[in-house]
């Protein structure tokens, strides 16, 4: 653990609280990709095979357990409790090729293949490209509500500080994991025109919209 790793995981907790908040308190899902929040939770349940066979702290464990659960209930809020404020034509990526696509990713860059190893890797380079489907959404759209770019920004923020996360570690630890930097750089090069409007808009007061 170090400041950087910390403060990450703070901004990841951020963005599913963010979006929690945006979801309960407006009791509508409308700017939100399911297909996203879908890919996550596949992330999510793939990667932490692990609580079952090995124990790391008991913050290590809690935060598995709270973003796996959290993501099937944003889930379950947008699928049932909310669904009627879903709209499913504005949620048209195909998703089904970032899966296809990470899952090759996963069996040919892994460290060894072992099924637990395999689908971390394919976690890996899923959350690379999860965040796809909500960012066409804003394309489709060309506007968001201020709300749902923070959500946006605090998971990119959190995905960025993880790279300085590996720098330290690498710096400091030798430690050397090319899987995850090279996902890592692919996620945060997603962001990049998004954070560039964040910061030109959003923060500046003025409304989200791409068309500007």
């Amino acid at each position: 653990m170090n400041l950087f790793r910390l403060v990450a995981d703070l901004m990841h907790l951020a963005s599913i609280f963010i979006l929690l908040l945006k979801i309960q308190s407006s009791k509508s899902c409308v700017g939100i990709s399911f297909k996203s929040q879908l890919l996550y939770t596949i992330v999510f349940l793939t990667r932490y095979l692990d609580l079952f066979i090995k124990y790391v702290s008991l913050y290590n464990t809690c935060m598995k357990v709270f973003f796996i659960l959290s993501s099937i209930y944003i889930l379950y809020l947008m699928r049932v409790k909310y669904k009627a404020t879903f709209d499913r034509s504005l949620d048209t990526f195909r998703y089904e090729f970032l899966i296809a696509g990470a899952a090759i990713f996963g069996v040919m860059f892994s460290y060894n293949y072992q099924p637990v190893e395999v689908l971390w890797s394919f976690s890996i380079w899923l959350e690379s490209v999860a965040i796809m489907p909500q960012l066409y959404m804003l394309q489709q759209t060309g506007e968001a509500e201020t709300i749902t770019t923070h959500y946006i920004f605090a998971l990119g923020a959190y995905r960025a500080l993880y790279l300085a996360n590996w720098l330290y570690r690498y710096c400091m630890e030798n430690h050397v994991d090319w899987i995850a930097w090279v996902a890592g750089l692919i996620q945060t090069a997603l962001y990049s025109d998004f954070f560039y409007i964040y910061y030109t808009k959003v923060l500046k007061g003025k409304k989200f919209e791409l068309s500007e």
